[in-house]
């Protein structure tokens, strides 16, 4: 009896259990200067990254490398069963982190991989161009294997960015995504 009265009263010391877990991501507003660089689609062109970015609507951001084994299948998973979801107005931009192995080929066959739609945009560029912009976006690691999962929201061209760090499934970057509006 005394058992269970002392666990009757731990369980009311410790209030109330929390209606759903803790997200495994921390959410911050990023105000972010994109570098004047030109990246190179999929598809082999040239691409200012002004003109990726300057995009009127909501732009989701994540950078990958096509070998990646852990975090990037991850994220693109993640991406790839949201995008019904977020709707054709959204950008999806990948950026490849791993410049001298993910040409535009490679970037082509992860995207069916992912079975990205015509929305989703995968980029490669010169290994300057493209530290440039992790830099601008703080997600710079010096070896590719040490980056962390990060994904960038932004509601519209000229709005901050939402920066999510950690691991993200589909439902949690739907909501993230909701949230912008």
């Amino acid at each position: 009896m005394l058992r269970a009265a002392a666990a009757i009263t731990v369980l009311f010391l410790a209030g109330p259990f929390p209606a759903s877990p803790a997200p495994r991501y921390v959410r911050t507003i990023a105000h972010i200067a994109p570098p004047p660089v030109t990246l190179i689609d999929a598809q082999g062109k040239p691409v200012p990254l002004a003109a990726v970015l300057d995009y009127p609507g909501p732009i989701v951001l994540q950078f990958i490398f096509t070998t990646c084994p852990s975090v990037c299948p991850a994220l693109s998973t993640a991406l790839s069963a949201a995008q019904p979801e977020l709707g054709e107005r959204a950008r999806l931009v990948s950026i490849s982190i791993d410049p001298e192995f993910d040409t535009p080929a490679r970037l082509r066959d992860y995207a069916r991989r992912f079975k990205a739609g015509p929305q989703w945009m995968f980029l490669t560029g010169s290994r300057e161009d493209v530290d440039a912009v992790q830099k601008a976006f703080g997600a710079y690691r010096a070896n590719k294997m040490w980056h962390e999962p990060l994904t960038f929201l932004r509601p519209a061209a000229g709005e901050p960015w939402v920066r999510l760090a950690g691991p993200l499934g589909a439902a949690e970057l739907v909501a993230e995504f909701r949230r912008l509006r």
